[in-house]
């Protein structure tokens, strides 16, 4: 399979593709990033220096349009997402778009048509499913390690949307923006959790804003909060258990992430260190007991769950890493098993069905 030739939309130093997607990609075979583009050509031209790229814009259409790039990286604020993404699509390239798609389920089904209508391969950002101690525990689960599944909790926290931001952040408490802690770090928790034991049938929720303020450290400005900081959510899953996840705001003095999936046989618990509630990047600790075990020990992953990736990269670039491994290994064998935009727009659907349910006191009903 020939280099595939990568153009990073948004590569700004200190940005999330510079501490995920780049280093990711320098640790692998068979991608090389040839482009990048900011909104400034000097930023641009620092951030190829900075990382070895040959060509740098100020827009994206040079970009998207380049003969050279083959795979376009969508990486900046989620009201940008839909006309970035939709240029790409039209030049026919590869999308590769952060998680959520769009500031709303309308823009995430415009852009699903469009990725079909262009018969595009796309690739959404939602890579916690394809870190190794998640799809170690998917394995678990199927292999009959808890036996029946009987339910599942998850508590987390998401490290930002407590009492101050800073004004570059302060976006994401404004709900109209897209970027909230139910649709961030919740979400991408709740996706691991639907690949783990398979997606909601049905769901309630309460969403709170328990925080309606809050102070730009930097600038002195207090604003209004609109985005919910306290998100409850409970329904029944694919395989038949219930399923409750509860994520807050900012962080706890106790456990920032606890995952337990309790069966007939026994139980896996999913933990992190420190005050990263954040599942998709953070570092996690499996343990595991059952039949005759009275507690739970330590389960390491096996080495053959990193394949190609360097146990050495750590942080955010690791799982991002996994992600485009998965994603040259569908392109060289003509599979899908790396999640497009067709997945995103189900979750969308179900942040949707969050949302009506906390808004209105309803049980939804998830297809």
């Amino acid at each position: 399979m020939k280099t595939i030739g990568v153009g990073i939309i948004g590569a700004s130093s200190g940005g999330w593709a510079s501490l995920s997607h780049l280093p990711a990609l320098r640790a692998l075979d068979g991608f090389e990033v040839r482009a990048v583009a900011t909104t400034r050509q000097a930023s641009a031209e620092a951030a190829a220096a900075e990382y070895g790229v040959p060509l740098a814009f100020d827009n994206d259409r040079d970009l998207v349009s380049h003969p050279d790039v083959d795979l376009v990286v969508v990486a900046v604020k989620v009201p940008y997402h839909r006309p970035l993404v939709s240029t790409a699509l039209a030049a026919g390239k590869t999308v590769y778009c952060e998680w959520p798609l769009g500031v709303s389920l309308g823009e995430a089904e415009s852009l699903t048509a469009d990725a079909a209508a262009a018969q595009a391969r796309t690739v959404i950002g939602l890579q916690a499913r394809n870190a190794p101690v998640i799809r170690y525990v998917r394995d678990l689960v199927e292999e009959g390690f808890v036996g029946r599944v009987l339910g599942t909790t998850m508590v987390g926290s998401g490290v930002a949307w407590g009492p101050e931001t800073t004004g570059a952040q302060a976006y994401t408490f404004d709900a109209s923006q897209g970027a909230t802690a139910l649709t961030v770090p919740a979400m991408h928790a709740v996706d691991a959790l639907n690949f783990v034991l398979g997606d909601f049938t049905e769901v309630t929720a309460r969403l709170g804003t328990a925080r309606p303020e809050v102070h730009l450290s930097d600038t002195g400005e207090v604003r209004p909060v609109t985005a919910p900081d306290q998100i409850a959510i409970s329904g029944a899953l694919g395989l038949g258990a219930v399923a409750s996840v509860y994520y807050r705001g900012a962080f706890s003095r106790g456990d920032n992430f606890h995952w337990e999936i309790n069966g007939t046989r026994g139980d896996l618990v999913l933990t992190a260190d420190g005050p990263n509630g954040n599942l998709q990047v953070a570092d996690l600790r499996l343990q595991g007991g059952r039949d005759a075990d009275t507690g739970v020990t330590e389960m390491p992953v096996p080495d053959a769950y990193y394949g190609r990736v360097p146990r050495t990269l750590t942080g955010p670039a690791h799982n991002v890493a996994q992600t485009y491994a998965a994603l040259a290994e569908d392109l060289r064998a003509g599979t899908s098993t790396v999640a497009g935009f067709d997945h995103a727009l189900r979750q969308h659907r179900l942040i949707d069905a969050i949302e009506t349910s906390a808004r209105t006191g309803t049980v939804r009903t998830l297809g």
